[in-house]
């Protein structure tokens, strides 16, 4: 079990949705775009303009949507948006990437911390949901370590962290001084189990859609029909705070 204080880290994706995580109570953000895409990397400009809310950003590198085996191309792509996100002033990245069997692609990852640590020795690396879908995520995180990774996000490979909250807690175990962190459908009620696995932090989206403007028949692409995007939910960033503070 932890006995550091735990963290509460809110992903967001926008400088709105940073100032909302920082104003009520997050230690940090997760800064990424297309939420309903599972997270795919932020532009510069946007991690230049979270940077400049003040509240620590880790930046998502996640070139695209569909699984976490990539090929060299989109393994180049990834180590030079490592760089890029972190000369923009994040304060972390969160990377990942599976071999075809399920397991870690161990080269890949130590190329992301690598070129993380070429632009800073103090980035923070964290290793993203890819390691649900390993094929064993205690296994994996018993390998962060020697990979250079600061901690690893995860559910405990299940569909959400309150029902791998199990897993979690023997991720922990393992984990040494790798921090793990729960995350996957959290809710400020979700909290308390969360940190009685010992989990370093929490991570939830504490996201609400906000109504726009459809054009009736005129779809985007996807799901896409323009009528609506998420935003921070205020309260449910305040509400995870009073939860982690009171579990703690």
């Amino acid at each position: 079990m932890t006995t550091a204080p735990v963290a509460l880290e809110i992903a967001v994706t926008s400088p709105a949705g940073a100032v909302v995580a920082r104003e009520h109570g997050a230690d940090r953000v997760e800064l990424c775009v297309g939420l309903e895409l599972g997270g795919l990397t932020p532009s510069q400009a946007l991690v230049e303009t979270v940077h400049e809310t003040g509240i620590p950003a880790h930046a998502l590198v996640r070139c695209r949507p569909g699984g976490f085996v990539h090929d060299r191309g989109e393994l180049d792509l990834m180590e030079r948006e490592v760089r890029t996100v972190l000369r923009s002033g994040a304060a972390g990245v969160v990377v990942g990437a599976l071999r075809p069997d399920r397991t870690l692609d161990v080269d890949a990852l130590r190329r992301f911390v690598d070129a993380a640590r070429s632009v800073s020795a103090v980035a923070e690396v964290t290793l993203h949901r890819a390691v649900d879908h390993t094929a064993d995520p205690v296994r994996a995180a018993a390998a962060l370590h020697d990979l250079g990774f600061t901690r690893v996000l995860t559910s405990g490979g299940a569909p959400t962290a309150v029902a791998g909250a199990g897993t979690v807690a023997r991720m922990v175990d393992v984990a040494g001084p790798v921090q793990v962190m729960a995350g996957a459908g959290v809710t400020p009620a979700d909290v308390p189990a969360l940190v009685a696995t010992g989990a370093a932090a929490v991570h939830l989206s504490a996201k609400r859609r906000a109504s726009g403007s459809a054009h009736a028949g005129v779809p985007m692409g996807g799901s896409d029909d323009g009528s609506a995007h998420f935003v921070t939910d205020a309260e449910v960033v305040a509400a995870a705070r009073r939860a982690v503070d009171a579990a703690a």
